[in-house]
């Protein structure tokens, strides 16, 4: 993929020297080269328990042999994107705590010396772990090459060493040579074969383009790409996976058939979103079939399923057989100028990593931070059975809400006083909904929710907020993170995000979690149906002064039956 996002030294003087002893909590010992003395001013908006690179600008996730592995794009030479990009590597034992190791792909060969892009991790037979990577060539050509660990009993995986016979793919007629990069997870043919998709725009439009190979190393194209839509632009970073019917274990290709009946995710990142829709896959006829007909919907309606409706790319996921479950990594940037992330030293991260599985109803995926986040819990607060009546709001934290994880519930005795709205509820624009009737008008049942990032006097907030409307003859569910008060700083986006959430009220409650890390705003309602992350940036309400309310800007009361909040403690990144 073309953009990704960059990272940056932690505040202060920093020095780094060649042997660094990792906490206990790791318990293995990492070595780094030597690297200068940087002084990077203090940045009291830099994330502190999610993922990030030591510095500079920020592929594929992995489990291996006890040890989490990301691998992330990242510019070592700055803040902002640069096409000569290297993969970086870090590793982990609970995917929160991480560590960073050396560079595992640099521009070095003719085949990738003008950057090393996007790509995945496949296992092979005899669980060996290769990777596949879009290098820019010395044309500056979109070419597609081969690593392999130079030790396989090395856990960590620190040295790889690139395949002789790279590239092993190259851009087929009729597709843009800069158009055809972030080749997927490799799964096995039917022939006993491997299969991978690679992303690009071809006369089908965007597609997944199709390849098999017998040894991994000389491939073929199919004929017809694995899935395309022709209603859209370049495909960046496909990803191609199944999912179980019912429960929430994950599953992956070798183990599928034994789990019974699959469904199949196709994943498309473009116009700055990741898409997904839900399918069928016949093995025999390599062909992908969408539920829904039309696959992946651009209009902006709630037709379109996306992984996150805010500020979330670039997405991959993982599936980690030491907890049976399929992993969800998503890449964050930032919402201020290139300026400001040169000056600041730091841009880009990953979102909090996410199990994900398929809902009850079979419409849609479910996304809910992993479990080990919870080990960062700390100073519990809660409440139940509280009223919030109409216009009024609540303070939940005296203290510091800077970093916090927030899960809330809410129910409405008055729900029959839901505003009617004339559109058919699915020709809505949810986001444009959400634009219009954002936290400070005065609604029915709703709007109400959380002001996280919040200043002593409420000037500055980013609201996370749900608004019940009456469409027809159903109740339909708005979601909202509303950032247009979110910071006084000029020159930074404050977009209002929104979508639907697929839930009931007269027979559900309304649930919220919200994971606040000092500029970064990750929101599950309805138990993870709909996600939103926001990027944002306050001046007033920052380390002890950021604190966290509960509002209702209703004429209608709502009821909190449940509120509980936790302090976030710090993630061990080095």
């Amino acid at each position: 993929m073309v953009t990704k996002g960059l990272e940056m030294v932690k505040c202060g003087v920093v020095a780094l020297y060649f042997l660094w002893l990792i906490s206990n909590r790791f318990g293995f010992v990492v070595s780094h080269g030597d690297i200068n003395e940087v002084h990077i001013p203090q940045q009291f908006q830099r994330t502190s328990y999610h993922f990030h690179p030591l510095k500079n600008w920020m592929n594929g996730p992995m489990y291996y042999k006890g040890i989490y592995h990301l691998f992330y794009q990242h510019n070592p030479n700055g803040a902002v994107f640069d096409s000569k990009i290297v993969w970086g590597h870090a590793v982990s034992r609970d995917l929160i705590n991480w560590a960073h190791l050396n560079h595992a792909l640099e521009p070095t060969h003719p085949f990738d010396i003008n950057g090393c892009w996007s790509g995945s991790v496949s296992f092979l037979h005899n669980n060996k772990p290769v990777i596949l990577y879009t290098g820019l060539d010395s044309s500056f050509q979109q070419v597609q090459n081969l690593a392999i660990p130079s030790n396989f009993s090395d856990p960590f995986l620190e040295i790889w060493t690139k395949s002789s016979h790279n590239p092993i793919i190259v851009p087929p007629n009729g597709v843009e040579r800069h158009r055809f990069r972030d080749p997927t997870t490799a799964w096995p043919g039917p022939d006993g074969g491997w299969r991978i998709a690679i992303g690009g725009q071809t006369s089908y439009g965007g597609a997944a383009m199709l390849y098999g190979s017998e040894d991994f190393v000389h491939w073929y194209q199919s004929r017809f790409p694995l899935y395309s839509s022709r209603d859209s632009g370049n495909w960046e970073c496909p990803d191609f996976y199944p999912v179980k019917l019912n429960g929430s274990n994950g599953v992956d290709f070798l183990n599928g058939s034994r789990v019974g009946v699959v469904k199949y995710v196709m994943k498309a990142s473009l116009n700055s979103h990741d898409y997904y829709t839900l399918g069928s896959y016949v093995p025999e006829k390599e062909k992908f079939t969408s539920d829904s007909g039309d696959g992946f919907d651009l209009r902006g309606t709630n037709l379109g399923l996306r992984y996150d409706y805010g500020k979330f790319y670039a997405s991959k996921t993982f599936y980690d057989s030491s907890q049976k479950r399929r992993i969800l990594w998503g890449w964050v940037n930032e919402s201020d100028s290139r300026e400001d992330n040169i000056k600041k030293g730091w841009a880009g991260l990953q979102v909090i990593p996410r199990k994900i599985w398929l809902s009850k109803t079979g419409r849609q995926l479910i996304q809910w931070p992993v479990k080990e986040v919870e080990k960062l819990r700390t100073n519990h607060f809660s409440l139940y059975n509280k009223e919030l009546r109409g216009r009024s709001t609540m303070k939940v934290l005296g203290g510091s809400a800077s970093q916090v994880d927030t899960e809330v519930s809410f129910e409405f005795p008055y729900l029959e006083e839901a505003e009617r709205v004339d559109t058919r509820w699915f020709d809505l624009d949810p986001q444009l909904l959400c634009s219009k009737r954002d936290a400070s008008v005065n609604g029915r049942v709703g709007p109400f929710g959380l002001l996280v990032l919040a200043s002593n006097d409420l000037s500055e907030h980013t609201a996370i907020f749900f608004h019940v409307l009456k469409a027809h003859n159903r109740y339909v569910v708005l979601m909202c993170s509303d950032q247009s008060r979110s910071s006084f700083r000029e020159g930074v986006d404050k977009t209002t995000y929104g979508a639907f959430v697929d839930i009931d009220p007269r027979h559900e409650k309304i649930s919220l979690r919200t994971l606040v890390d000092r500029s970064i705003v990750e929101s599950f309602g309805a138990k993870g149906k709909t996600c939103i992350t926001s990027r944002v940036y306050p001046t007033l309400a920052v380390d002890d002064d950021a604190r966290l309310y509960a509002f209702n800007n209703g004429t209608q009361s709502v009821v909190i039956s449940s509120l509980k909040v936790w302090k976030m403690s710090n993630a061990q990144i080095v």
